[in-house]
């Protein structure tokens, strides 16, 4: 029997999140309104989403031996979230996210990713990650997407592997991807990225491309326009939840706990979808990645559901 029921594996990183009264562009100005600090990575927020749902969670993942470290490995574990696949290594820096968020909640981010991108393939047990029912991957700034590639190479067949590649991995293009893809079973990617990496015009487009790749469960995150899910089978076009959006940031990490939540409950591709989107409704109605993120009861009054 699995002992975890998601390990995350992706970078490790504190957010410090302004509120400015716009995105400022070259040669423009603009002004700090409020600041606020969290601890983040896409991974990590997914990864949390789905601890305060009351799955059994792990991580993998790297932080320095610095304060930002400390912060970082505390705040997983408050949250619930088995830290003993995360290396903490005696030299270098944790790393850092610098965001800047407008009055409209659309964001521009900075990534410093410090020894996110120093993890070693010998510094992580397999044990540890064939032990989950599902390795769920998000991207890194440098190379240690190759140390994914061989563990993909290594994992127990019964493992499932989720991806969200994020615009870092869609931005390298199809190529760089193709040993990740071939391992994935759940791909959860925003339209922008969906172009990036298939080079198709349209989303519909996108979702065949990949579909005839192998992947068996294609769910584009469309923003303001929902979600569209499919297992070649079965599409869906959803609808998103009507909410005053105050800060996007997370919101595709949290659209990933809410899928994966219905997933691992043995919900269709149709149900675990509106949950994802629910779970993104709450997200931006606060600031931060992870302030708003639903519990399971809320998802259960919600839906009807009882898990």
């Amino acid at each position: 029997m699995k002992k975890l029921d998601v390990v995350g594996f992706g970078a490790l990183n504190v957010d410090r999140l302004y509120n400015v009264n716009k995105i400022a562009h070259e040669d423009e100005e603009a002004f700090i309104i409020d600041f606020n600090q969290f601890c983040g990575g896409s991974a990590a927020n997914t990864i949390t989403g789905l601890s305060r749902l009351h799955m059994k969670t792990g991580f993998i993942g790297k932080v320095a031996d610095d304060n930002d470290g400390t912060l970082l490995l505390e705040n997983l574990q408050k949250e619930g979230v088995n830290t003993d696949g995360v290396v903490n290594g005696p030299n270098g820096r944790s790393g850092n996210v610098l965001g800047f968020v407008d009055k409209k909640g659309q964001r521009a981010l900075y990534v410093d990713p410090g020894v996110n991108d120093l993890i070693e393939y010998s510094e992580l047990e397999m044990e540890y990650i064939n032990s989950s029912r599902i390795l769920h991957l998000t991207s890194f700034v440098g190379d240690s997407y190759r140390v994914q590639e061989k563990v993909l190479k290594e994992i127990d067949d019964d493992v499932v592997v989720s991806l969200d590649p994020g615009r870092i991995y869609a931005e390298r293009g199809w190529s760089f991807l193709k040993n990740i893809l071939n391992r994935t079973d759940i791909i959860l990617i925003n339209e922008e990225e969906l172009k990036l990496l298939t080079e198709k015009r349209t989303f519909n487009e996108g979702a065949e491309f990949l579909l005839k790749s192998g992947i068996r469960n294609v769910v584009i995150k469309r923003g303001n326009k929902g979600a569209y899910v499919t297992n070649g089978n079965e599409y869906y076009d959803l609808e998103p939840f009507n909410v005053k959006c105050i800060d996007t940031t997370g919101a595709g990490d949290a659209f990933n706990a809410g899928f994966l939540y219905g997933f691992l409950n043995n919900k269709d591709i149709k149900k675990s979808g509106k949950i994802g989107n629910f779970a993104a409704s709450c997200c931006i109605m606060e600031r931060g990645a992870v302030k708003g993120l639903p519990d399971q009861s809320r998802i259960e009054k919600t839906f009807y559901l009882k898990v």
